[in-house]
Protein backbone atom coordinates (compact mmCIF):
# COMPACT_ATOMS: atom_id res chain seq x y z
CA UNK A 1 0.00 0.00 0.00
CA UNK A 2 1.62 3.47 -0.71
CA UNK A 3 0.46 6.83 1.55
CA UNK A 4 -0.64 9.98 -0.51
CA UNK A 5 1.77 12.67 1.29
CA UNK A 6 3.81 11.59 4.12
CA UNK A 7 7.10 11.41 1.85
CA UNK A 8 9.61 12.59 4.62
CA UNK A 9 8.19 10.88 7.31
CA UNK A 10 8.23 7.52 5.54
CA UNK A 11 11.71 7.95 4.29
CA UNK A 12 12.64 8.89 7.80
CA UNK A 13 10.69 5.71 9.31
CA UNK A 14 12.19 3.29 6.43
CA UNK A 15 15.73 4.61 7.61
CA UNK A 16 15.12 3.40 11.00
CA UNK A 17 13.64 0.47 9.91
CA UNK A 18 17.51 -0.74 8.61
CA UNK A 19 19.26 1.34 11.36
CA UNK A 20 22.36 -0.79 12.69
CA UNK A 21 21.46 0.77 16.07
CA UNK A 22 18.35 0.86 18.83
CA UNK A 23 16.28 3.61 17.65
CA UNK A 24 13.42 4.96 20.03
CA UNK A 25 11.22 6.78 17.81
CA UNK A 26 7.85 9.04 19.01
CA UNK A 27 5.79 10.17 16.71
CA UNK A 28 2.97 13.15 18.21
CA UNK A 29 0.10 15.31 16.65
CA UNK A 30 -3.13 16.55 16.89
CA UNK A 31 -5.85 13.20 16.94
CA UNK A 32 -7.27 11.67 13.85
CA UNK A 33 -3.99 13.35 11.34
CA UNK A 34 -3.01 9.80 10.47
CA UNK A 35 0.18 8.90 13.12
CA UNK A 36 -1.36 5.26 13.52
CA UNK A 37 -2.62 5.34 9.80
CA UNK A 38 0.82 5.95 8.79
CA UNK A 39 2.94 3.57 11.03
CA UNK A 40 0.55 0.84 10.70
CA UNK A 41 0.90 1.27 6.64
CA UNK A 42 4.81 1.36 6.46
CA UNK A 43 5.21 -1.06 9.31
CA UNK A 44 2.55 -3.38 8.52
CA UNK A 45 3.54 -7.13 8.96
CA UNK A 46 6.39 -6.12 10.72
CA UNK A 47 5.38 -5.79 14.13
CA UNK A 48 7.01 -8.01 16.94
CA UNK A 49 4.52 -6.59 19.46
CA UNK A 50 1.80 -3.63 18.89
CA UNK A 51 -0.61 -2.58 21.86
CA UNK A 52 -2.89 0.51 21.87
CA UNK A 53 -4.16 1.67 25.06
CA UNK A 54 -7.92 2.60 26.06
CA UNK A 55 -8.59 6.20 27.05
CA UNK A 56 -9.47 7.02 30.52
CA UNK A 57 -9.54 3.41 31.54
CA UNK A 58 -7.87 2.09 34.99
CA UNK A 59 -4.77 0.09 36.01
CA UNK A 60 -6.53 -3.25 35.69
CA UNK A 61 -8.32 -2.18 32.61
CA UNK A 62 -5.07 -1.06 31.19
CA UNK A 63 -3.28 -4.54 32.00
CA UNK A 64 -6.08 -6.78 30.93
CA UNK A 65 -5.60 -4.87 27.46
CA UNK A 66 -1.95 -5.95 27.85
CA UNK A 67 -2.97 -9.38 28.36
CA UNK A 68 -5.25 -9.87 25.76
CA UNK A 69 -2.89 -8.45 23.24
CA UNK A 70 0.18 -10.49 24.21
CA UNK A 71 -2.19 -13.87 23.79
CA UNK A 72 -3.63 -12.72 20.67
CA UNK A 73 -0.51 -12.01 19.02
CA UNK A 74 1.92 -14.69 20.81
CA UNK A 75 -0.32 -17.70 22.00
CA UNK A 76 2.57 -19.76 21.52
CA UNK A 77 4.30 -18.19 24.65
CA UNK A 78 4.59 -19.29 27.96
CA UNK A 79 3.76 -16.49 30.00
CA UNK A 80 0.77 -15.52 32.67
CA UNK A 81 -1.00 -12.66 33.11
CA UNK A 82 1.19 -9.59 33.94
CA UNK A 83 -0.19 -8.03 37.08
CA UNK A 84 2.17 -4.58 36.96
CA UNK A 85 4.42 -2.84 33.98
CA UNK A 86 7.78 -4.36 35.26
CA UNK A 87 6.36 -7.99 34.61
CA UNK A 88 4.30 -7.06 30.96
CA UNK A 89 7.75 -4.87 29.74
CA UNK A 90 9.45 -8.49 31.06
CA UNK A 91 6.87 -10.51 28.65
CA UNK A 92 7.63 -8.48 25.83
CA UNK A 93 11.34 -8.90 26.37
CA UNK A 94 10.72 -12.10 26.00
CA UNK A 95 8.80 -12.30 23.02
CA UNK A 96 11.28 -9.85 21.35
CA UNK A 97 14.34 -12.04 22.49
CA UNK A 98 12.24 -15.30 20.68
CA UNK A 99 11.87 -13.20 17.40
CA UNK A 100 13.81 -14.03 14.42
CA UNK A 101 13.19 -11.09 13.07
CA UNK A 102 15.99 -8.86 11.84
CA UNK A 103 14.47 -5.55 12.98
CA UNK A 104 12.00 -6.25 16.32
CA UNK A 105 9.64 -3.26 16.17
CA UNK A 106 7.27 -2.81 19.26
CA UNK A 107 4.37 -0.18 18.52
CA UNK A 108 3.07 1.60 21.49
CA UNK A 109 0.31 3.59 20.30
CA UNK A 110 -1.54 6.50 22.36
CA UNK A 111 1.35 5.94 25.23
CA UNK A 112 0.02 8.84 27.26
CA UNK A 113 -3.32 7.26 28.39
CA UNK A 114 -1.35 4.28 30.18
CA UNK A 115 0.54 6.89 32.33
CA UNK A 116 -2.21 6.86 34.78
CA UNK A 117 -1.35 7.79 38.16
CA UNK A 118 0.32 5.34 40.27
CA UNK A 119 0.59 2.75 37.69
CA UNK A 120 4.28 2.26 37.40
CA UNK A 121 4.19 2.36 33.67
CA UNK A 122 6.82 5.22 32.81
CA UNK A 123 9.33 3.66 35.38
CA UNK A 124 8.87 0.03 33.48
CA UNK A 125 9.24 1.82 30.24
CA UNK A 126 12.47 3.72 30.94
CA UNK A 127 13.83 0.62 32.69
CA UNK A 128 12.96 -1.80 29.92
CA UNK A 129 14.15 0.88 27.58
CA UNK A 130 17.76 2.27 29.27
CA UNK A 131 18.49 -1.81 31.15
CA UNK A 132 18.07 -3.61 28.31
CA UNK A 133 16.71 -2.25 24.81
CA UNK A 134 18.84 0.42 24.30
CA UNK A 135 22.03 -2.42 24.15
CA UNK A 136 20.41 -4.24 21.22
CA UNK A 137 21.25 -3.17 17.82
CA UNK A 138 17.63 -4.90 16.58
CA UNK A 139 15.10 -3.07 18.51
CA UNK A 140 12.80 -0.11 17.12
CA UNK A 141 10.61 1.26 19.55
CA UNK A 142 7.83 3.44 18.12
CA UNK A 143 5.23 5.33 20.78
CA UNK A 144 2.85 7.34 19.24
CA UNK A 145 0.66 9.66 21.09
CA UNK A 146 -2.00 12.73 20.64
CA UNK A 147 -1.48 14.51 23.82
CA UNK A 148 1.15 16.33 21.95
CA UNK A 149 2.16 18.51 25.41
CA UNK A 150 2.35 15.23 27.32
CA UNK A 151 4.75 13.59 24.71
CA UNK A 152 6.64 16.74 24.03
CA UNK A 153 7.18 17.12 28.28
CA UNK A 154 6.84 13.90 29.90
CA UNK A 155 8.88 12.19 26.78
CA UNK A 156 10.68 13.93 24.44
CA UNK A 157 12.30 16.57 26.43
CA UNK A 158 12.32 14.22 29.76
CA UNK A 159 14.90 15.46 32.26
CA UNK A 160 14.69 12.00 34.18
CA UNK A 161 14.98 7.98 33.05
CA UNK A 162 14.72 8.82 29.50
CA UNK A 163 16.65 11.86 28.92
CA UNK A 164 17.90 12.25 25.37
CA UNK A 165 16.71 8.46 24.80
CA UNK A 166 14.40 9.36 22.64
CA UNK A 167 16.80 8.96 19.15
CA UNK A 168 14.07 10.47 16.56
CA UNK A 169 10.50 12.78 17.50
CA UNK A 170 8.55 12.89 14.33
CA UNK A 171 5.44 15.71 14.38
CA UNK A 172 2.47 14.77 11.96
CA UNK A 173 1.51 18.08 10.78
CA UNK A 174 -1.57 18.70 8.59
CA UNK A 175 -1.53 17.98 4.45
CA UNK A 176 -0.50 20.48 2.65
CA UNK A 177 -2.16 22.11 -0.07
CA UNK A 178 -0.41 20.22 -2.75
CA UNK A 179 -0.32 16.99 -0.52
CA UNK A 180 -4.44 17.51 -0.96
CA UNK A 181 -3.88 18.41 -4.52
CA UNK A 182 -2.30 15.05 -4.98
CA UNK A 183 -4.73 13.20 -3.11
CA UNK A 184 -7.60 14.41 -5.11
CA UNK A 185 -5.87 13.45 -8.12
CA UNK A 186 -5.49 10.06 -7.19
CA UNK A 187 -8.99 9.92 -6.36
CA UNK A 188 -10.14 11.57 -9.58
CA UNK A 189 -11.86 14.59 -8.05
CA UNK A 190 -11.37 17.71 -10.43
CA UNK A 191 -11.12 20.72 -8.85
CA UNK A 192 -9.49 23.94 -10.74
CA UNK A 193 -6.55 25.30 -8.50
CA UNK A 194 -8.91 28.03 -7.58
CA UNK A 195 -11.29 26.07 -5.96
CA UNK A 196 -8.62 23.54 -4.26
CA UNK A 197 -7.30 26.62 -2.61
CA UNK A 198 -10.86 27.91 -1.68
CA UNK A 199 -11.67 24.59 0.00
CA UNK A 200 -8.32 24.74 1.75
CA UNK A 201 -8.67 27.86 3.42
CA UNK A 202 -12.49 27.65 4.50
CA UNK A 203 -11.93 23.82 5.68
CA UNK A 204 -8.08 23.63 6.37
CA UNK A 205 -6.20 20.60 5.73
CA UNK A 206 -7.44 19.03 8.89
CA UNK A 207 -11.54 19.00 7.93
CA UNK A 208 -10.65 18.80 4.38
CA UNK A 209 -9.07 15.41 4.54
CA UNK A 210 -11.82 14.34 7.13
CA UNK A 211 -14.43 15.81 4.99
CA UNK A 212 -12.90 13.16 2.04
CA UNK A 213 -12.39 10.45 4.92
CA UNK A 214 -16.37 10.52 5.62
CA UNK A 215 -17.08 10.28 1.73
CA UNK A 216 -15.24 7.08 1.89
CA UNK A 217 -11.98 8.86 -0.05
CA UNK A 218 -9.23 7.52 2.54
CA UNK A 219 -5.87 9.14 1.95
CA UNK A 220 -3.89 6.16 0.58
CA UNK A 221 -3.25 4.68 -2.62
CA UNK A 222 -4.22 0.74 -3.03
Amino acid sequence: MIIVGREKEIEILNKKMISNKPEFIALYGRRRIGKTYLIKNVFEGKFTFRITGLAQATLQEQLSNFNMSMQDQHPQADRKNADNWMEAFQQIRRVVEKSKQKKKVIFIDELPWFDTPRSGFFPALEHFWNSWASERKDILLLVCGSAASWMVSRLINNKDGLHNRVTQKIKIEPFTLNECKELLEYKKITLDYYQLVQLYMVLGAFHFIGTLWKKGLAHHRT
